[in-house]
């Protein structure tokens, strides 16, 4: 099926153009209205094609920022190839501030290919899926923890089981730079953006570059010369800051075990840190009733050896919220 939306850019045209994604969008404010989604081209020397993306979650903030910067500083004129740029990709969820999209609930990096006939989140997916993908060499989704979680920075792939694919995606990871390099070998859900590119064996990137729904500044400093790192490793710009000096960690997720979720509702006091190494059955936190000062705090464990990677950031949670979650070294 054909999509709906439509482009106010030529994403063949040479130089820089910025415009809109036009998701045509009927509601009682605006019976023939579009929900606008920004977009940038830079189009320089022939060369392979760029896919970049923030604000797949809409309380993200340290990818838009960093694409943008990144923009400010890309001149056609030294671009081998084509740079496509989204930095607020759920548009309807990046100005409502919303992990998930305020028109229809949905969460963008769980909608994919999409549906053309379906709401706003599924017809976004589906010309990601459809238009932008297609025309792209590498793809980088680049996230944050947003409002509720908050991570240890790092870059990351998402293995395929296509061995010259995942390949190519490693020896980019290891060229932008991070301290960590996560490699998630436990995806059971189809439906995210960096699975949809595998499909189409698009050599893709993800990360998570801060978290809170605030704005890390080394998370954007990061996220930025990362970006430029992996263009020069691809050929498509020359200048790109220095590497660190040592090799990156490289970490994985294999299991559910790796994951801590809240066994019931209350106020979550962690127990440990972001980076502290764990043992299985260490303590992870306690979660505190919020209605009877008689009840015991729960006690929440670990199912894994690891390194913790990521904990939650709002203190109050529900049964069944992700608590905690860790990664382990990826054996050499």
């Amino acid at each position: 099926m054909t999509t709906q939306i439509w482009s106010t850019v030529d994403f063949d045209a040479k130089g820089v153009q910025t415009g809109d994604l036009c998701l045509p969008h009927s509601v009682h404010r605006s019976a023939y209205g579009v929900i606008p989604i920004p977009v940038a081209v830079v189009n320089g020397a022939p060369g392979p094609t760029l896919l970049l993306t923030g604000g797949t979650h809409g309380d993200e903030y340290e990818g838009p920022i960093a694409i943008r910067r990144l923009l400010c500083g890309l001149d056609p004129a030294s671009l081998k190839g084509r740079v496509i740029a989204l930095p607020m990709l759920n548009a309807p969820a990046f100005r409502a501030g919303l992990r998930t999209s305020p028109e229809d609930g949905g969460n963008l990096n769980r909608a994919y290919p999409g549906d053309p006939q379906g709401g706003p989140t599924s017809a976004i997916a589906h010309y990601m899926s459809s238009v932008l993908l297609p025309m792209a060499d590498y793809f980088h989704d680049i996230h944050a923890g947003g409002s509720s979680l908050q991570y240890q920075p790092f870059v990351s792939i998402r293995r395929s089981g296509d061995v010259a694919l995942d390949q190519a995606a490693l020896s980019a990871a290891r060229a932008f730079g991070a301290e960590r390099i996560l490699i998630w070998d436990y995806s059971p859900d189809p439906r995210l953006s960096t699975s949809e590119s595998n499909r189409q064996k698009v050599v893709s990137l993800g990360g998570e570059f801060g978290g809170g729904g605030s704005v890390s500044r080394p998370g954007v400093a990061l996220v930025e010369a990362g970006l430029r790192r992996v263009m020069a490793h691809w050929g498509m710009i020359e200048d790109a800051p220095a590497a660190p000096g040592r090799p990156a960690r490289e970490l994985q997720i294999k299991t559910r075990d790796y994951y801590v979720y809240a066994t019931r509702s209350g106020v979550f006091e962690p127990a440990v840190d972001l980076g502290t190494e764990i043992a299985q059955g260490d303590l992870a936190g306690q979660v505190w009733s919020t209605e009877d000062l008689a009840d015991r705090p729960s006690e929440q464990f670990f199912r894994h050896d690891g390194t913790v990677l990521c904990l939650r950031h709002p203190g109050l949670v529900q049964r069944g919220d992700c608590l905690a979650h860790l990664a382990t070294e990826v054996p050499q």
